[in-house]
């Protein structure tokens, strides 16, 4: 989803919208009168590192254990919906 904002707000927070950008992977269009005259999004970087893998991991939401239990309840009762024979490759 891509945030609107003016081009005055985008410079006085201009830090905020890169950093946004970068953490986040936000899309942001800048407007100037109502009209869309620029867009400022991540540049998808040419190689990931095992550094850029570890710095993202600690910004991501992780499940709680009470999350995660519910997170694998649900998966089994799908599969058990699907009726898919265990080891399927569809399951």
């Amino acid at each position: 989803m891509e945030k609107i904002i003016s081009v005055t707000e985008a410079a006085r927070h201009f830090s905020d919208i890169i950093n946004r950008t970068y953490y986040r992977n936000e899309v942001t269009v800048l407007i100037r009168s109502g009209i869309p005259v620029a867009k400022i999004v991540p540049v998808a970087p040419s190689e990931t590192t095992g550094g850029m893998v570890a710095a993202r991991w600690k910004m991501i939401h992780h499940l709680t254990r009470e999350e995660a239990i519910a997170f694998q309840e649900d998966v089994e009762d799908s599969r058990a919906r699907l009726n898919v024979p265990p080891g399927s490759p569809w399951a």
